[in-house]
């Protein structure tokens, strides 16, 4: 064999190792480490201190984060890197460390043990966690963890929808933390919201609305968002990180019951990982739909002329597309 030739092995290495990744930054969070070295504590001696962990390993946890792009390193001393100090040091608005406890959850990663045979089944094996069973705990979690991923979304809503002059009536559908409803509401001091999810879930979606102010003007419907009336007719439908968990049949059928809450010429807006039509890219959105894969029955990650396809089939029209800056994209749609 012409080794000088052979390609290099380290993508498959680097996959092989991914889970490694993962479980480091899940460390650093923990343990705070971004925090204690964006607040200038520099050295392994001085970090494990501050983080009242070893200083072998700290040493070694950062080694890695710097072989991986978290961190720097000049002699002895480490330093965060822009990614890092904007998203994984809590002196950041923009901290995203809390989306750990979600992303990692065990009944996630189980699935992903599975996945083998959830490919030849097309679908989430027998004995693996299905994420749209009801009153499933994990969005609890997702409402208390995954907010500050949403911020950028939900302001992006605001701006399309927010600002129609004279009350407002939004429905929040599978509503998780509440924050697409909560900016709305903070933005039109007219704005009432109805917020739809289990129970459980609305225990967090209310105490966040409490925190923002709005308590006031934000009420809830507790269930199965497939069972339960929505008490409208409304101005504007959101319908947020949801579609994706089921078949397209079942999301033009959820449609059609969103369309028909709607006062006339209401408006709908989708939030979606939405993959470009070779559905290999961008990355992001296009790797979204192996999760869907191997957590629920029939999901996946849609295309543009897709979910389009979905709101025109459920009576939708005038549908527009409004990318954000995260992997997500806005879909509008007027009935």
């Amino acid at each position: 064999m012409d080794t000088s030739v052979m390609p290099s092995a380290e993508i498959v290495f680097d996959t092989l190792f991914a889970y490694q990744r993962s479980a480091a930054l899940k460390s650093a969070i923990e343990l705070d480490v971004f925090t204690a070295i964006d607040s200038g504590t520099t050295t392994a001696s001085a970090i494990a201190t501050r983080c009242k962990a070893s200083e072998r390993g700290i040493r070694i946890l950062c080694d890695f984060l710097c072989t991986i792009g978290l961190l720097g390193k000049s002699a002895n001393a480490y330093r965060i890197t822009p990614e890092a100090a904007a998203f994984l040091s809590t002196k950041s608005p923009a901290y995203l460390g809390t989306t750990m406890r979600f992303l990692l959850r065990p009944e996630l990663k189980q699935n992903m043990e599975t996945l083998t045979e959830a490919v030849v089944r097309g679908t989430v094996p027998p004995a693996g966690n299905n994420n749209v069973s009801d009153e499933n705990p994990i969005w609890v979690e997702f409402a208390r963890s995954m907010a500050p991923m949403m911020v950028p979304a939900a302001h992006a809503i605001a701006d399309l929808v927010a600002n129609k002059p004279g009350a407002l009536k939004v429905l929040d559908i599978a509503a998780g933390h509440g924050l697409f409803g909560i900016t709305i509401a903070q933005r039109n001091p007219r704005a009432e919201i109805v917020a739809v999810d289990w129970p459980s879930v609305l225990t967090v979606a209310t105490a966040n609305a409490a925190s923002a102010g709005v308590q006031d003007r934000y009420r809830t419907v507790a269930g199965d968002a497939f069972k339960v009336s929505f008490p409208g007719p409304f101005d504007v439908a959101l319908i947020t990180n949801f579609l994706h968990h089921f078949d397209q049949p079942t999301c033009i059928d959820f449609l059609r019951k969103v369309h028909a809450a709607l006062a006339p010429g209401g408006r709908v807006v989708v939030l979606e990982f939405v993959p470009n039509p070779d559905r290999i890219s961008p990355p992001v959105p296009a790797r979204f739909s192996l999760a869907m894969l191997a957590n629920t029955p029939a999901g996946d990650a849609y295309t543009l002329a897709e979910l389009q396809q979905q709101l025109g089939d459920a009576g939708f029209r005038n549908v527009s597309a409004h990318p954000l800056p995260t992997p997500q994209t806005v879909l509008l749609a007027e009935k």
